[in-house]
């Protein structure tokens, strides 16, 4: 009875994780959407805007960016392309490995990030506050 009751309160939680998580992908991508990106749009670009390297770029392989943001290689492979013909990320050659593809944010990403960032950590402050 006990352990039947204890899984029961596991499932629930995880439930509600579940849809604290529906919830706040939603408003991100409601907030978001008046800028033109959606969430998984902001979370690429706020991955590459997290470092520079010494000549102020900052570059990540796509198997980089796709282990810290939850999607399919082939999702983040056309998120790029869409965020590239967007102008706010650039492809290049990995130079330490030809067959590898590098992704950096562009100037104009870089100034869109720091749009959508204070707006990005407002939904979050609000909704997981609200849980």
């Amino acid at each position: 009875m006990a352990a039947e009751k204890a899984e029961r309160a596991l499932a629930e939680q995880w439930r509600e994780i579940l849809a604290l998580h529906a919830r706040t992908q939603c408003e991100l991508d409601r907030a978001l959407h008046r800028h033109g990106l959606c969430a998984s749009d902001f979370e690429v670009l706020d991955v590459l805007s997290e470092g520079r390297s010494a000549d102020g770029v900052c570059a990540y392989r796509v198997q980089e960016i796709s282990e810290r943001v939850h999607l399919s290689q082939s999702a983040l492979s056309r998120l790029v392309a869409r965020l590239e013909k967007d102008g706010l990320v650039e492809r290049g050659m990995c130079p330490e490995d030809r067959r590898g593809v590098r992704v950096a944010l562009t100037e104009k990403g870089r100034a869109l990030h720091g749009v959508v960032l204070p707006v990005q950590r407002a939904v979050l402050t609000r909704m997981l506050a609200s849980g």
